[in-house]
Formats: structure tokens, sequence, C-alpha cells
């Protein structure tokens, strides 16, 4: 699929054509060129379909001029999100790797380019980047042509990113081949991870304890990590592959899994079905199916999903925990270490992870209550996976408020279904409330996880997140179920704002000017995520309105109360406290 250049610039040419607003199109197969058809649709995406023989090296080329471009933002970007030159490191996706799919955009935020394949799971390689001696953006989608057509879709120019990728969303959703997994309630709620909080010193009565007190603050899921089975008592994998329960820790797992129930909440347990080691049981009979260790699990190595046995394993090991404990579901990990069969050239690993998570979710299925809870993690979040989880978490950050907000926003950018959940939420206790519940302002946007000893908390602590997860709930509908606007993926979304006719809910991140127009709006509510105890707002010129603004400190204090003059708009400066809260009531004059 390569040619083995380092410049784009460097690669035989080909003859392109304008394709959408700037962007222009070359398509070869084994280095012919192809013709596409092409579609608008009345929604005014492009949609692009390339036929090529079946096993050809197909290449889809775009390139748009470089106007005012500042970033490029994939599902993968990480913190890479400005402009690469072309011959940086190219990006493979496949079902559990990212997706085929990108946005650049200039510095008011506009979008210059905005594409997704339709199909997750055809692995794909994507070079992309400043082309130097021709002084464009470009991309280079490579992949070893699939049988049937292989589409993609691109937006017209956007205002933001989030608005272009919104488009695609709706267009990935609508041709799908399988429909996203349904979403219970419990996977909406907030929820309880043990993980932080417990590590693997996990008990029945320790993990009892601290679901009784989340589900007082309105939990609503139990999520157990790594230490309930047997061997999991050191951070290395070796022990994996048999995945029973540790009786030490849990003599009775059924009852103590009915006891949370009992609590109003959902209870799910993580597994990775694809480890396995050598301190297993069962290593002797796995061992001919996991040939290569796993390049982020010590000590265990990787089944191999495209052998059957591996699938009937996997699926038997994930059936037999939901069915023997009455789990709602699993957490899903490692599922990306399969990948490390792909370049054996042995057969597709991205079409086997289709085969076996298609399958655990039919396995699981009747053996629960409602329609599975189950969760992913990033990099595996691509369109493709909403068929298979409902619960779509941040990776590992732990008290990292900045990369929890990130990675949550770039979840939620290509979401098809389910819910974005954050990293689980952990601070330091001995610090201030107003410093500890900015990890769960950075992610107001999404569904949070907690993860702390809540028995332990400090009453401040306490009466700060009891404040907040009830602000959360109220401002779901806007924040959560709503069309987020968080901005520039380069800025790392200092202002993350969602607005319906009536009201808007803002989360300020960074001490910066918070632009405001109340024409319309009833109720604004602004979130002061930062250190600083007033915040900066350039009111639009609508008119006069009477404005009753009521700040709240970080444990839902009153904090001040006072009227706003809005004639003839312009900056107003109010004092909020940090992790605080202001709240407007707008009446048109």
């Amino acid at each position: 699929m390569t040619t083995g250049a380092v410049t784009t610039a460097e690669r035989p040419p080909a003859a392109t054509t304008p394709l959408l607003d700037d962007v222009t199109l070359a398509v070869l197969a084994d280095g012919r060129p192809v013709r596409p058809h092409v579609r608008q649709r009345s929604d005014g995406v492009l949609t692009l379909s390339v036929t090529a023989p079946a096993g050809a090296a197909l290449e889809i080329r775009f390139a748009v001029p470089l106007r005012d471009a500042v970033g490029y933002w994939h599902p993968t970007c990480g913190w890479a999100r400005t402009l690469p030159p072309d011959w940086s490191a190219p990006v493979t996706t496949s079902l559990v790797r990212g997706a085929p799919a990108g946005c650049l955009y200039a510095s008011d935020g506009a979008t210059l380019l905005a594409f997704a394949a339709q199909d997750p799971v055809t692995p794909a390689r994507l070079v992309h980047g400043v082309s130097e001696a021709g002084k464009r953006f470009v991309v280079h989608l490579e992949l070893i042509a699939p049988t049937g057509p292989y589409t993609l879709f691109l937006a017209p120019r956007a205002p933001s990113p989030a608005t272009a990728l919104r488009r695609l969303r709706a267009r990935l959703t609508a041709t799908a081949a399988r429909p996203p997994l349904g979403l219970p309630p419990a996977g909406r709620g907030p929820a309880y991870s043990t993980w932080y909080a417990l590590g693997q010193d996990v008990t029945a009565d320790a993990v009892a304890h601290e679901a009784r007190l989340a589900a007082r603050l309105g939990c609503e899921l139990l999520i157990l990590d790594d230490g309930w089975q047997r061997g999991g008592r050191s951070r290395g994998y070796a022990w994996a592959g048999d995945w029973q329960t540790d009786t030490e820790k849990f003599p009775d797992l059924s009852a103590h899994v009915a006891e949370v129930r009992g609590l109003g909440m959902a209870y799910i347990a993580w597994v990775a079905p694809l480890l396995a080691g050598p301190d297993s049981p069962l290593w002797p009979d796995l061992a001919p199916l996991a040939v290569l260790p796993s390049p982020t699990a010590p000590g265990a190595h990787v089944l191999d999903p495209r052998d059957p046995r591996v699938r009937a394993h996997a699926v038997a090991t994930c059936a037999r925990l939901v069915g023997d404990h009455g789990l709602d579901g699993l957490k899903l990990d490692f599922l990306d270490d399969a990948m490390v069969y792909a370049a054996d050239g042995r057969g597709d690993v991205s079409a086997a992870m289709d085969l076996l998570l298609g399958e655990i979710r039919d396995a699981l299925t009747p053996l629960c209550r409602t329609t599975p809870l189950i969760e992913l993690r990033q990099p595996y979040l691509g369109h493709g996976m909403a068929a298979y989880g409902n619960l779509l978490r941040a990776t590992d950050c732990p008290a990292d408020a900045v990369a929890n907000r990130v990675r949550t926003v770039d979840a939620g950018l290509l979401r098809c279904g389910g819910a974005v959940h954050s990293d689980m939420l952990m601070w330091d206790p001995d610090h201030t409330p107003r410093a500890a519940l900015r990890q769960l302002l950075a992610v107001l946007h999404a569904t949070p996880q907690l993860s702390c000893k809540l028995g332990e908390l400090s009453q401040p602590h306490y009466k700060a997140l009891e404040f907040w997860l009830a602000q959360w709930a109220r401002l779901r509908p806007l924040l959560v179920d709503g069309e987020l606007e968080p901005g520039r993926p380069d800025e790392l979304y200092p202002l993350v704002r969602a607005a319906t006719a009536e009201s808007e809910a803002i989360v300020v991140h960074a001490e910066r000017t918070v632009p405001l127009d109340l024409a319309g709006r009833r109720t604004v509510d602004i979130v002061n995520a930062t250190a600083a105890d007033a915040l900066v707002l350039d009111l639009a010129d609508g008119g006069p309105h009477d404005v009753r603004c009521t700040a709240y400190d970080v444990t839902g204090e009153v904090a001040g109360e006072h009227s706003l003059d809005t004639a003839g708009g312009g900056p107003v400066k109010l004092a909020v406290p940090p992790s605080g809260l202001l709240s407007l009531q707008v009446r048109r004059l």
C-alpha cells in the first residue's frame, strides 16, 4: 500500500479533479487512475464511492490549499493536533484502532476539509500533513480494496469541527451496517468505578460500602475493575486466561452483585478476554493460540481472534461471567492488543474482531435484564464500535483534568451511539475542594465516573461533590444530550458550550473572555472551571435585558447576587469563585 516515498510529493503524480469547496481528489488502484462515483446529498454531505478490483492497492488522495489552516484533528490524534508535515508518521486504523476520518480547520475554527470513511473494519493507512513542495494540506488514504465499493463522506465547510463532524456522524449512523447498541438508563447516569479508589485491593465488603455511598450521590452503575479475579493481586497479567473469582475477596460474587443491584445500581465487571499468561491453569491449552506477547499488558500474551477457538473461548468467558453472577454487562479491555497480529499476512485481524465482538454482544443480550452495558475505551471508539459498546470511556488519565476534558470531547465528536464516559475521577483528598472538583468540572459534557473513597472524603469535599453532581444532572440535557460546541481542537477546548433556543450552558476552562449573546435566552449557566475568582463576559448588543445573577461557590453556597446592566453590550467582569457557578435569569425588557 505504500510507495516508500518520504513525502507525498515524491509519489507518482496523478490527475486531480475538483471535489468539494477547494478540495481536490485523485484515486488510484494498483497505480492506475480510477473514476469514483460522487453524489451530493440534500444535507450538503458529499458521498464518494470508489470501486476497484478486490485486493487492489487502493489510494485515495485529498488535497486542499493551506489558506489559514492551524490544525488537523483525527480520532487518535492525542496531543498532535496542529499541522504535521506529510513525511511524519502515518496513522493506521482498524475496527479497534481509531477510524479513517479527519478534519482540517482554520484559525477562526471554520473547517477546510472534513471526511470519514463509511467502512470502519477494513484496515487503512492515512498519510496526512503539509506538503512542503505542493504548499497544500494532503491526505492519502491507503487500503486493500474490499469487495464492493469503498465509500467516504465529506462535509461541506462548516463554522466549526464539531458542526462538520456532526453531519458526518449522522451519515455514518444512518448507513451503518449494524445499528448502535441501545443504551439502558444506567449508562446515562454517574458511575462508580473501583479502579483508582481501591486498585486491586477490592473485596465484597469494601465495594459494597462504596456502592452504598455512591448510590446516595446518584450513581447508577458500579464498575468492578481489575482485582476481582484469581491472580489479580499484582499489576502483571501472567495469570490471565481462566477468569475465575478470587473467593478470598469475593466468597459469593453473585450474592454481592445482587446486594449492590438492590441499591438501584447496575453492575458490570472488568475482563480482558484476549489475554492469556503462563501462570494461568488454562495456559497449556491457550499457549498455541497466543503466540505474541501483549504490547501493553506485562506478562501476558494475546489470543489471536482469527482462530475460531479463540473466539469461542472469549465468548464463553464473557457469557459465563454475566450469566453466573447476574451482571448487567462487562468492561472489555485490551481489545486493541489484537492488532499485534495484523502484519503477519495470515488474515484480517480487524474483520475477526468484528466477528468476535458481534458474538459477545449476541451472547450477552439474552443474559441481561436490559441491553448489556459494555464499556469500551479509547483508542477503540471508532464509529464501527457503536454496535458493540455503549459506554465510551476516555483512556486512562488519572487526576489529569485537561486530558480528561480533551479525550471525552474527542470521543464525542464521532460518537454514533452510546454515552461518552470520563476516565475515572480521582484527586488529592488533602487539597482544597475547588481544586478537587475541577476534575469533575472538566467532564461536565460527559458522563462522570467517580473513583475515590467516598467514605473518606472530608465534609467540604463531599458537599462540593454532592452539589456539582446535582448541577451535572440539571445541565445534562444541554451539555451531554445537546449539540456541543467545544471550539478548536488545538486549543484543547477552552470554552465548552451548548445551547437551545432559551437556555445555554458554558464551561470555562481557561481564563479568557466569554462571548455571550442573551437574545432569546431565559437562562444561562456559566461554570468557572478555572482557578480565577472572576469571569469576563463580552455581551453582544442585543438590547436591554433584566438579568439577575447568582454566583455559587464550589459547595453550592451563594457567593453573590446582583443585576447585570446589558445596555450597549461590551465586556463586564463578574466575581465568581473558582470552581463556582454563575446562573443568569434573563428577561427581555
